[in-house]
């Protein structure tokens, strides 16, 4: 059992703290809040050096910095479908740097260069594995996962295309902050098994993707897990952003990417909204 129901992580006086909101509350509290809270997530699990401390900046709900991010290409069937792509047998996997995790409400600065290189959104279900492994089966794998969260997987669609980085997607999705993750981390627990839990973007209010994540995915986190673990050593703390349904604004009628000031809102059922303001910034060479 999860040793929470409701995670976040925040700073407070220049600390950063972890607090178990409960069962019941789905949207953090404002910040100015004050909450029972631990310096680690280790210190949460054992209830050790609680405190009461004032939510200040809310955080990706991530248990360690530091630690890349994994990524799953084509898992949903309507993804593939707008994209005119065949269903793979096994999930394309690729990673972004550590440096790519933005927070909840944070603004995601575009230079120049991302800012022209078709930037878009991707509103996806994130999974956070919880200590390290390798080589484990399906059946092993519900074991070896903390919890769900809501992230955006932000593209610049141009380094996407195979005449300009040969097909490899790395590079278009490995930009500073172009993994916002959160508000919360729900427990498997919970998650359950995942039946009813929706996934639903927007643009500026505007809905642009909503599906029932388990009617339309193919590979679910066992399957994700077990797969990327193979050979592999999967650090502890590990966000693995599961894949996108349609919508994206890349196979949109007409196309519709990213713009300056867009407010990208990805809400995953039980988690809450995840909030990031586009800033383009405009400076930087191309």
């Amino acid at each position: 059992m999860a040793p929470f129901s409701r995670l976040i992580r925040f700073e407070s006086d220049g600390a950063t703290y972890f607090s178990d909101l409960g069962v019941d509350i789905t949207e953090p509290p404002s910040p100015g809040s004050r909450v029972t809270a631990y310096l680690s997530l280790e210190d949460l699990v054992v209830e050790k050096n609680g405190a009461t401390v004032v939510l200040g900046k809310l955080m990706a709900p991530l248990p360690y910095d530091g630690v890349p991010i994994y990524c799953v290409g084509m898992n949903y069937r309507s993804h593939a479908a707008e994209a005119k792509l065949l269903v793979p047998a096994n999930p394309p996997l690729w990673t972004k740097p550590a440096a790519a995790l933005a927070a909840p409400n944070e603004d995601i600065p575009m230079n120049k260069f991302c800012a022209s290189s078709f930037p878009d959104f991707e509103g996806e279900l994130v999974f956070v594995v919880a200590r390290e492994c390798r080589d484990i089966s399906q059946g092993e794998a519900g074991s070896y996962i903390l919890g769900y969260t809501a992230g955006n997987d932000i593209s610049c669609r141009l380094y996407q295309m195979p005449e300009q980085t040969g097909g490899q997607f790395f590079y278009a999705k490995a930009f500073d902050k172009f993994a916002p993750m959160g508000p919360t981390l729900i427990s498997p627990e919970i998650f359950g098994d995942g039946k009813g839990f929706k996934l639903v973007t927007r643009v500026n209010g505007k809905v642009v993707q909503e599906v029932e994540i388990l009617k339309d995915m193919i590979f679910n986190a066992a399957k994700i897990l077990s797969f990327m673990s193979q050979g592999t050593t999967i650090p502890a703390g590990t966000a693995v952003m599961t894949g996108t349904p349609a919508g994206v604004g890349a196979f949109q009628k007409p196309q519709r990417f990213l713009r300056d000031q867009d407010i990208v809102e990805v809400e995953v059922t039980k988690v809450g909204i995840l909030r990031n303001k586009i800033a383009f910034a405009m400076n930087g060479s191309l």
